[in-house]
Parts: structure tokens; C-alpha cells; sequence
């Protein structure tokens, strides 16, 4: 049922991840998920870059690298973080926006289609008993320099996927309503 797959839904990090590789089919099946958000005006602005092989440790080098040299200090865990976190998982996929050239509607509403597109994911995901978790670091905004990126495209984080073993912890949440103001 929806309802418990939604309830199910939880952010499993890269450090979890087991060494299991997840097939192309599957990494398309969870992308087509994707491709069914809501969009107004049917601008669908979500657009994927999969990283798989050599190239998810290639991401890792150029974030360690590129967090070196902006940041005044860096420190040696999130630099190790930084590379172990691609490498990890069993694909990285990086979330980009096609920012609609007409501009036709608020740039929010596009970030808003991408963020379903992203939830549709993590639903497909947490069915298939893949791990997912998306990671927006500052660095997304030097992504340019990694990716071919297109006029009006910006990459909005990663969706890092993995197999893992374990359980899902539960997660809490306050009651509906306390966050529900009903007028009638």
C-alpha cells in the first residue's frame, strides 16, 4: 500500500551500503519513476547525470578537491567523507533542474517538480529495498566544472543508491495535527 511504502521511506547513507552492484534495468526503472512528477505546464525540468564505474570515484576526487580549495580550512574527515561517499555506493545520481528558457512559470515551481521527481525515486527505492539518500552540499554550485552542463541547467545535489543490510529504523513524527489549522 502507498500509504506504508511513504511511512517506510528513510535516508540510507553511503556508509551502509553494501558491495553489491545495482543493474542498469533497475537504475532506469527508478529514473522512469522519476519521469512521472507533477509538472505545470509540463515543463518536466528534471534531468539526471548517473555516475557508475569510475566515474562515481572520479566525483569523489573532484568534490575533495574542489572542498580544498574553497574552503580556508578544510578538514581531513569531510575530505575522506567527500571521496568515500561516491565510491560507496552503487551509483550516484546527480539531480539537475533544465530551468524552462520562456521562463514561464516561478523557478520554484521547477524545483519543486524536481524535488517530486526525486521523492518518486526514493518511493521506487525503499520498494525495491535499494538505500537512497540526496546530499545538496555548497559544492553543488561548482558542478559546472564536472558536468556539461546546458544553458539554464543546475545541479540541486546527489541521490546516492546502495544495497545495504540492516533494518530500517522507524522514524517519529509529530501528529498531523499539530501541524493542521482547519477553517471552516
Amino acid at each position: 500500500m502507498i500509504f506504508d511504502l511513504i511511512k517506510e521511506r528513510r535516508s540510507i547513507f553511503p556508509p551502509q551500503y553494501i558491495d553489491k552492484p545495482i543493474p542498469k534495468e533497475t537504475i532506469e526503472k527508478i529514473l522512469e519513476a522519476a519521469n512521472w512528477a507533477p509538472t505545470h505546464k509540463k515543463t518536466e525540468p528534471w534531468r539526471f547525470k548517473v555516475l557508475t564505474g569510475d566515474k562515481k570515484q572520479e566525483l569523489g576526487i573532484f568534490l575533495s578537491n574542489k572542498y580544498e580549495e574553497v574552503d580556508p580550512r578544510p578538514k581531513q574527515m569531510k575530505i575522506k567523507k567527500l571521496q568515500f561517499n561516491p565510491s560507496n555506493s552503487g551509483a550516484v545520481i546527480a539531480i539537475c533542474m533544465q530551468r524552462d528558457p520562456k521562463e514561464s512559470l516561478p523557478e520554484w515551481e521547477e524545483i519543486a517538480s524536481v524535488a517530486m521527481a526525486v521523492q518518486n525515486m526514493w518511493l521506487c527505492c525503499t520498494e525495491l529495498g535499494i538505500g537512497s539518500y540526496w546530499s545538496s552540499p555548497g559544492l553543488i554550485n561548482y558542478m559546472d566544472e564536472f558536468f556539461d552542463l546546458k544553458a539554464g541547467e543546475k545541479c540541486l545535489g546527489f541521490f546516492y543508491l546502495g544495497y545495504f543490510d540492516g533494518e530500517v529504523i522507524p522514524s517519529a513524527r509529530t501528529p498531523i495535527s499539530e501541524k493542521v489549522e482547519w477553517l471552516d
